[in-house]
């Protein structure tokens, strides 16, 4: 089979697009052939387009439409949070947003270590 992650009630994503860029969230609901109806913890239930929404390969048992407190329970009880930072996706998106929040001098040490471990290891 060459698909693996299907659009599906439950399955976690991850937003590659818009205000919400980068927050993992559920699909709750298929609303047509482009949209789904996405949910959070810390977010308002909103549809989304499928093209915003980057499939992960987690997946959590959920209802159809479930309300705030069953979802919340759910993901704690996938442990969906834990299961994404072990991810390697989730690990590479981790030191990306680390080496964006560097600033000058944390660059300049960085890059003298990097010097100086090339320099020991041979």
């Amino acid at each position: 089979m060459p698909f693996k992650r299907y659009v599906e009630i439950g399955r976690v994503a991850l937003v590659n697009y818009g205000k919400e860029y980068g927050r993992l969230v559920v699909i709750v609901d298929v609303i047509d052939q482009n949209r789904a109806l996405i949910d959070a913890p810390d977010m308002v239930r909103s549809q989304m387009n499928f093209k915003r929404l980057s499939l992960t390969d987690i997946k959590i048992e959920i209802n159809r439409v479930p309300k705030k407190k069953a979802l919340i329970e759910a993901m704690e009880k996938a442990d969906v949070k834990n299961k994404w930072e072990k991810s390697s996706w989730g690990r590479r998106l981790i030191v990306q947003q680390r080496r964006a929040a560097l600033n000058d001098f944390d660059r300049f040490k960085l890059m003298l270590a990097k010097i100086k471990d090339i320099l020991v290891s041979p």
